[in-house]
């Protein structure tokens, strides 16, 4: 009997088949305990106050305490239903029935583990800006890490601020689990995505495409568009027809707009941007819409030296060239008819679209005064006006608005000598003038100032005739003779034949007295030529002329005696 249980007892069990096997591998695993430090994974079957209770594939469910899943504004980040990474906590105590877990650690660890992953193979982790720190800022990647200011953007950053509480790309720079050191750099996140965009960008950019792209920044002379990776600089030339003071006046940092490529330098990576162009030239039309002789209405927008620009529309602008602005031609500066901002009525006078340019006038606006010129003046008139300008060659009068007459300097004086017109007049001097010639078709009104009182000359000529004799002051001496003022602005010339003695004198003596009065006989006149010759010597002639003919009288008088004779003769020689 023992025996036989003996043999019962020894006796070999059958084999179990190997599906019993991996059950009971199962159930062995359920209730073996995980080593410590391991990483675990957990699904959460229960979310109470203080609580967050986890099935993690031991024989007990395990705990893990409610703070660990706590943002700052209270809310609770998990669920039922919710996997979560824990490890099995040894330094806490173990709560009845359950196992003490961990979420904290297990995501450092989990977070140590990625980021050096992402350090050897150069991924891209997800970070949140905490806060500013000394030289930079405190970027959590699952631990607190560390970002140099310099590694915050390809450019340089003025305000940190701005980047805390965003969620940013960041690359592992440095990593050290043993002394919990991360460094990290958004500056390379960006530009490793910024070489990809770019790529893609240089692919598909060509000229004349249209593409859409991010205003970055402004400056004096146009905007630089992010298009993907390459920067296009929108010049302020390109950004309108009307006139653009400063981009800024047409596009904002941030904005997204579409431009037309105009240029692309693929080798340079030089791209030209143009907005306008994707609206029509207004330039195209601008013959229909302002034909020549037509009245626009604009506003000036500047004003030069030489004239006005108008603006018609935006776009287009017009030049009021300052020879337009007034039939007058005393227009010192444009400025003294219109300033900037005005608005203006001109007349349309040219216009030439491949040039881009359009005349305007203003004094169209009124008649020309010189078309009716013949019929309100007339030879011979007597007119009033001042002085606008003084030349070598004489003085501009103005008679009216846009009338002006020349007084040559041979017509401002019948008797003085006048070397420029300033001697006898000065600017802005009201003067009256007598009207010499008329000439409209150009432009061009003589005038004279001595024809308002009579021509010594002519009155001289009138009243004297050759062989008078004439009383005259001996007013400067010459070579040949001396000049002689007969009258005022008057003179003649006595000539040295003509002075008894006179070719005898010395050259720098005079065969006259200067400032003396002398008696002299008119040889000769010339009034077209305006010369009268005279003589000193002719009226001694004359004197003895009439002696010997008062001595031919007596003697031939009966009454006459020898003694009478005589004497008469005596005297004759004596003389």
């Amino acid at each position: 009997m023992a025996n036989q249980q003996d043999d019962q007892r020894v006796r070999p069990q059958p084999a179990l088949p190997e599906e019993d096997y991996e059950h009971l591998l199962e159930d062995y695993g359920h209730f073996a305990p995980p080593a410590e430090g391991e990483l675990l994974e957990g699904r959460v079957l229960k979310v109470t106050e203080k609580e967050v209770i986890v099935d993690f594939g031991y024989k007990s469910e395990g705990l893990v305490p409610i703070e660990q899943f706590a943002h700052a504004d209270g809310q609770i980040s998990v669920q039922p239903g919710d996997t979560i990474d824990v490890m099995i906590d040894r330094h806490g105590p173990e709560p009845e029935g359950y196992v003490l877990l961990s979420h904290e650690k297990a995501t450092r660890i989990r977070s140590w583990d990625n980021l050096e992953k992402a350090h050897r193979e150069g991924l891209l982790v997800s970070g949140h800006v905490a806060g500013r720190v000394k030289g930079g800022l405190s970027v959590d990647v699952g631990v607190k890490a560390f970002m140099p200011s310099s590694q915050v953007d390809v450019r340089p950053v003025h305000n940190l601020d701005v980047l805390i509480g965003q969620d940013i790309p960041v690359k592992i720079v440095k990593v050290n689990r043993r002394r919990g050191n991360v460094v990290v750099s958004r500056k390379l996140a960006i530009e490793e995505e910024v070489v990809a965009r770019k790529r893609g960008t240089l692919d598909e950019l060509q000229e004349g495409s249209v593409v859409t792209g991010v205003v970055k920044n402004l400056t004096e002379y146009g905007a630089f568009v992010d298009l993907g990776g390459i920067d296009g600089l929108l010049h302020v030339s390109d950004m309108s027809y009307g006139r653009v003071n400063h981009p800024s006046e047409v596009v904002s940092v941030g904005d997204e707009i579409s431009v037309k490529v105009l240029k692309f330098d693929r080798e340079k990576e030089r791209v030209s941007l143009g907005l306008k162009e994707l609206t029509p030239d207004p330039w195209q039309t601008a013959a229909e819409r302002y034909p020549v002789h037509g009245r626009v209405v604009g506003h000036v927008v500047s004003v030069t030296d030489y004239g006005a620009f108008v603006e018609l529309e935006p776009g287009v602008e017009a030049l009021i060239h300052i020879s337009e602005m007034t039939w007058s031609r005393r227009m010192k500066h444009p400025s003294k008819v219109v300033k900037p901002g005005d608005q203006v009525e001109a007349v349309v006078l040219a216009v030439q679209p491949k040039d881009r340019r359009i005349s305007l006038g203003i004094k169209q606006l009124e008649p020309d005064p010189w078309t009716t010129v013949e019929q309100r003046y007339s030879v011979g008139s007597v007119v009033e006006g001042r002085v606008r300008k003084l030349t070598d060659f004489g003085a501009f009068i103005e008679i009216e608005e846009g009338i002006d007459g020349l007084v040559h300097i041979s017509d401002v004086s019948w008797t003085k000598r006048v070397k420029h017109p300033s001697e006898v007049l000065k600017k802005g001097q009201l003067v009256q003038a007598v009207v010499l010639h008329i000439n409209a078709s150009s432009r061009r009104l003589s005038l004279g100032i001595k024809q308002l009182q009579p021509d010594a000359w002519e009155m001289f000529f009138r009243s004297h005739q050759v062989g008078d004799t004439v009383r005259g002051k001996a007013c400067r001496a010459a070579n040949f003779g001396v000049f002689v003022e007969l009258a005022e602005g008057v003179e003649g010339l006595c000539h040295n034949s003509e002075i008894p003695g006179g070719l005898d004198k010395k050259k720098d003596e005079p065969p006259l007295e200067i400032g003396r009065d002398y008696d002299f006989k008119i040889i000769k006149m010339s009034e077209a030529e305006k010369k009268i010759g005279l003589s000193v010597r002719a009226l001694g002639e004359d004197e003895e002329r009439v002696r010997l003919e008062e001595y031919q009288r007596r003697a031939a008088a009966a009454t006459m005696t020898i003694e009478e004779v005589m004497n008469m003769k005596g005297q004759g020689e004596t003389r």
